[in-house]
C-alpha cells in the first residue's frame, strides 16, 4: 500500500486509516462530524499527498492540451488554475481535474489520486496518435506532498507562515512563494467550498509544513481533517466525485458540468459524441435531493418516481450542517425535468425526496 510523507504523522495523531485506492490514509481523527463543523467554523488542514501531478511543457503544450481537455485552455492565464475534464472518444469521463499555467508553454495537472497511473498513461497514449510531437509529459506525483488549508480563517493561519501577499491571490489563481521556509506553490483553490489554499511543496518537506501550519493555526481553532469529511465537505456543496457523479459511462454534460464542457471551441478528445448525445436529447440528468424524512441516502441506493424506478443516487449522506439527509442523483431526464415526486430507496422503505438548489448550503 501507498503511503504520503505524512503518514507517521497521521498514525501519531491516532487517525482511523483506511485504504483509498491503494493509499493508506486517514478517514478521521476526532470524528467526521466535528472535523466537518471545524472546517465551516474556523479551519481544517488535509492531506491531499496522494493526487497526482503531471506537468506537461514544450512549444505543444498548450494545443495539445486544448485537444485533450473538455474547458477552453485559451481562457487560462498565465498564474491561473482552470477546473476541467479528460474525456474519452465516447463522451464518457477519464478523469476531472485542475490545470495550472505556469507560462505560456508549461502547465501542471492535478489528478485524481486513484487515476494518476491511468491519466498518464492516457495522456502518453493520447499523445502519440496527435501532431503535437514537441511536448514533455512527466509525472511528479512522487515528487510533491500537497496539504489543503480550509475554512473561515485559513488565510489568517498561512499569513502567520509566509510574505506572500495572500489578498492578492484571488480565486483559482496561484503562486510560487515560501510557507515556513519551504518552497511553496500557494493555490486558492480547494474541494470544501470554504475559502482556503492548496499548498504544493516537495514530498520531503510535507510533514515540516503540516507540523508548522498546525502550531499556527491551533490558536484559531485548526484541525486535522480526514477523507470522511473531505467528502462531506465536498457534497454539502455538490461538487464531483470522480467514480461517482462522473465516470467512464457519464458524460459531463449529465453531470452538470456543462460549464467546463466548451463545444464551441473546437475539437477536442470527446466533442463530437458529446454533440451528437447532446443533439438527440440527453436521457439522463443530475438532480440534488433532500430527505423528507429520516433516512440516509447512499452511493447506488435506487430513485424511484410513481413506483417506478427512474435512476440511482451518486452521492449521498447525512449532512452534518443541515442534519438531513442529501443526495445527488442521476435520473431519466423527462423525470428530472418534470415537478414529479420522487422518492429514495432506503432498505426496504421508500423515503420522498424533495428537489433541491443547489449548493445544499450556501
Amino acid at each position: 500500500m501507498k503511503v504520503t510523507p505524512l503518514n507517521q504523522i497521521h498514525r501519531q495523531l491516532g487517525a482511523r486509516m483506511v485504504d483509498f485506492g491503494g493509499w493508506d490514509m486517514p478517514v478521521q481523527y476526532s470524528g467526521v462530524i466535528a472535523e466537518h463543523l471545524a472546517v465551516r467554523s474556523a479551519a481544517g488542514l488535509f492531506d491531499v499527498s496522494h493526487m497526482g501531478e503531471i506537468e506537461v511543457s514544450g512549444p505543444h503544450a498548450f494545443d495539445f492540451l486544448q485537444y485533450a481537455m473538455t474547458n477552453d485552455v485559451s481562457n487560462l492565464e498565465t498564474g491561473q488554475v482552470q477546473y476541467t475534464a479528460l474525456c474519452y472518444e465516447t463522451g464518457g469521463v477519464v478523469d476531472d481535474l485542475t490545470l495550472y499555467r505556469f507560462a505560456a508553454d508549461r502547465f501542471l495537472l492535478c489528478v485524481n489520486a486513484s487515476n494518476s497511473d491511468k491519466d498518464f498513461a492516457w495522456l502518453q497514449d493520447l499523445h502519440k496518435k496527435t501532431e503535437y510531437s514537441d511536448l514533455s509529459l512527466i509525472n511528479r506525483s512522487e515528487e510533491y506532498a500537497q496539504l489543503a488549508l480550509q475554512g473561515p480563517v485559513a488565510a489568517k493561519i498561512l499569513a502567520k507562515l509566509t510574505t506572500t501577499d495572500l489578498p492578492a491571490i484571488t480565486f483559482y489563481h496561484f503562486v510560487e512563494g515560501t510557507v515556513a521556509g519551504v518552497d511553496t506553490i500557494i493555490s486558492r483553490t480547494g474541494y470544501t467550498g470554504e475559502d482556503g489554499f492548496e499548498l504544493y511543496c516537495p514530498a520531503e518537506d510535507g510533514a515540516k509544513l503540516w507540523q508548522e501550519l498546525m502550531v499556527a493555526g491551533q490558536p484559531l481553532g485548526l484541525e486535522p481533517i480526514g477523507l470522511g469529511a473531505r467528502d462531506t465537505l465536498r457534497l454539502e456543496k455538490a461538487y464531483a466525485l470522480y467514480g461517482h457523479e462522473i465516470t467512464a459511462d457519464i458524460m459531463p454534460l449529465e453531470a452538470r458540468l456543462a460549464w467546463i464542457t466548451k463545444l464551441k471551441k473546437g475539437d477536442f478528445v470527446g466533442r463530437d459524441a458529446m454533440i451528437m448525445a447532446k443533439e438527440a436529447g440527453l436521457a439522463r440528468k443530475q438532480v440534488a435531493l433532500t430527505l423528507m424524512t429520516s433516512g440516509v441516502p447512499r452511493d447506488g441506493y435506487p430513485v424511484f418516481c410513481e413506483g417506478r424506478e427512474v435512476g440511482y443516487v451518486t452521492s449521498g449522506t447525512m449532512s452534518p450542517s443541515l442534519k438531513k439527509g442529501i443526495a445527488l442523483a442521476l435520473v431519466e431526464t423527462a423525470v428530472a425535468n418534470s415537478d414529479q415526486l420522487l422518492e429514495i430507496g432506503i432498505r426496504k422503505r421508500r423515503i420522498p425526496a424533495e428537489r433541491t438548489a443547489l449548493p445544499f448550503v450556501k
